[in-house]
């Protein structure tokens, strides 16, 4: 949502804004309904007044015995016409909001210009990519080959875009969660909270979903939508709130499976764990103070690339385009880890700092000690990061193709019982055979 005051102030600099993500001229348009609004709401107060002084004229023409039936026929006049405004400033009113919400967020000065990915630019590569000359296997051969990954019978029950695992892969996409759980809440200083999973529209709207990304989320038969990052509820903790500046910054963190319809990626990633309906992903949101928001996004962009660092994943960190930054982000660092299974780099986390764009939709303030005006917070959030997509790395960058297993990372092994390797199994210790 954005602010119709700084609009009327300067619409140029929101068309250029928005022209650099591919957006034609907007504020003709908002500024058009905007006066239609004030113009309703002018004359609406026009007639207010003009209806009280003839209120109390009647009441002296009635108090003097004259003859009000014609003074009385103009206030009733007064009253239908208000009443027609009301209902056509109310109707412009939503107008308004609905193209204002639809409207993405102001790029940050620093965001390069240009059309899409391949318009990103590199800020650092962290390791040497494994294998870059020679074949090796993907997640799903791996896993397949493991007997531990299992998408037809997942298929059977749910779909496509589902998977089922079990055994070590099971154990070891549990181990990656509670690991960067645990080095995120006693390393990098955020507090762990267990969401609901469920939220109702005005939470959904608060982060942007709605009402642009309607496609893309599951809503339930009651009206609930199921959460497609924990995002939406870690944000929604200040929604409706003025917070103290003492209480700032706030950062939290959470182990949630996510849920999003993947509308707009027909015929992408069909194949494997790259892109499912259903996944899970640990998240980071901050909410800080206006100032602090830009130093808040590099130590939230740190703290998910000391996640790969610990790993022993090799990656890169991109800073996005004006083409392929999100509809919420002012500014945004993608975090790609290297997959020696596709030879190329694959998003694992998204590190945006959203200034106040949540925080102006979600009425989310603060107050600084000692002010009496109160000020719209900044958030941001991140991935800390993709727990499927970090447990595809680790199984095709620690994968032996001497005998098909999988060696265990070191800061995974104190949660997966001291094990070393994740073995194949035998055919006949596999879960399920074939009849």
């Amino acid at each position: 949502m954005h602010d119709i005051n700084a609009i009327r102030k300067d619409p140029a600099a929101f068309d250029k804004n928005w022209g650099r993500r591919g957006l034609a001229p907007l504020t003709p348009s908002i500024l058009d309904l905007d006066e239609k609004r004030r113009a309703a709401q002018t004359e609406m107060q026009g007639l207010q007044q003009k209806r009280n002084d003839a209120s109390k004229q009647i009441g002296v023409m009635k108090g003097k015995g004259e003859n009000a039936d014609a003074l009385m026929a103009e206030v009733a006049s007064m009253k239908d016409r208000m009443t027609a405004l009301e209902a056509e400033e109310g109707q412009i009113g939503e107008e308004l909001t609905r193209l204002l919400s639809s409207l993405p967020n102001m790029l940050d000065d620093e965001v390069p210009t240009g059309k899409d990915e391949n318009d990103n630019l590199e800020v650092r590569k962290v390791g040497e990519p494994a294998r870059l000359n020679a074949e090796a296997p993907d997640h799903v051969a791996i896993g397949e080959g493991l007997g531990m990954m299992d998408f037809e019978t997942a298929a059977k029950m749910s779909g496509s875009r589902f998977v089922m695992m079990h055994s070590g892969l099971a154990r070891m996409e549990r181990a990656i969660a509670q690991f960067m759980l645990d080095t995120h809440t006693q390393e990098h200083g955020y507090t762990e909270v267990s969401p609901p999973l469920m939220v109702k529209d005005n939470a959904m709207y608060g982060t942007g979903q709605l009402p642009k990304f309607e496609e893309d989320q599951f809503r339930t038969t009651r009206g609930d939508w199921l959460i497609p990052t924990a995002e939406v509820p870690l944000t929604n903790m200040v929604a409706d709130m003025i917070v103290d500046a003492e209480a700032l910054p706030l950062r939290v963190t959470a182990f949630t499976p996510c849920f999003r319809q993947e509308a707009g990626a027909a015929g992408k990633d069909t194949k494997g764990m790259i892109r499912q309906h259903q996944f899970y992903k640990v998240e980071m949101v901050s909410v800080v103070e206006p100032d602090k928001s830009r130093a808040e996004h590099d130590r939230m962009t740190e703290c998910a690339e000391n996640i790969l660092k610990k790993l022993g994943l090799s990656f890169r960190t991109l800073i996005l385009c004006s083409g392929d930054i999100g509809f919420g982000a002012k500014r945004t660092y993608d975090l790609e880890v290297w997959l020696p299974g596709q030879q190329r780099y694959r998003e694992i986390s998204s590190c945006s700092n959203c200034g106040d764009f949540q925080a102006r939709r979600m009425k989310a303030r603060f107050r600084a000690r000692g002010a009496k005006e109160t000020q719209f917070v900044h958030t941001l959030n991140g991935s800390g990061v993709a727990v499927g997509r970090a447990l595809i790395a680790v199984m095709e960058n620690y994968f032996d193709p001497a005998d098909g297993g999988v060696f265990v990372p070191d800061v995974l092994k104190p949660y997966m019982g001291g094990l070393e390797k994740i073995f194949p199994l035998q055919a006949e210790k596999k879960m399920l055979r074939t009849a």
